[in-house]
């Protein structure tokens, strides 16, 4: 491979990681004021611990909240240390970066209305069986 390659990807790489650290810091800022904002208790409210609800809950929060899939993982972090249950943080997680109600009105008109929700219901109910399955097999081990 030839050294110019090497640099030309290098510096691609650290251009591209440059524009990542402000949706870094903003989410960092965000997670910091919700934790102190919301009372610990209203977790255990929201996430009764039920798979069904929890994995809907989840997954409606996260249509709602979209966000890219690199931040889900500081994200995911702080809500199991919020004893927040792993169906509801995987719905969350995965409609979080595939469902887009907030970027539907954006994604029906460069791709049609009808494709634009046939793909966000899939990718929700898609979200929601994956979530269950996913928590099956963990209770499995």
């Amino acid at each position: 491979m030839e050294k110019s390659k090497i640099k030309q990807a290098a510096g691609d790489t650290w251009n591209s990681f440059k524009r990542s650290i402000p949706n870094l810091i903003t989410i960092l800022l965000l997670i910091a004021f919700f934790i102190n904002a919301i009372p610990h208790d209203l977790y255990s409210k929201i996430f009764t611990g039920n798979s069904i609800l929890d994995s809907l809950t989840g997954g409606i929060l996260g249509s709602i909240s979209a966000g890219n899939p690199i931040n889900s993982y500081v994200l995911g972090g702080e809500f199991l240390d919020q004893g927040v249950s792993t169906v509801a943080i995987v719905a969350f997680l995965l409609t979080w970066s595939t469902v887009g109600i907030v970027q539907l009105p954006a994604e029906s008109l460069m791709l049609g209305k009808r494709f634009a929700i046939i793909r966000n219901t899939l990718s929700f109910f898609s979200a929601i069986i994956i979530a269950i399955l996913v928590n099956l097999t963990l209770s499995l081990s």
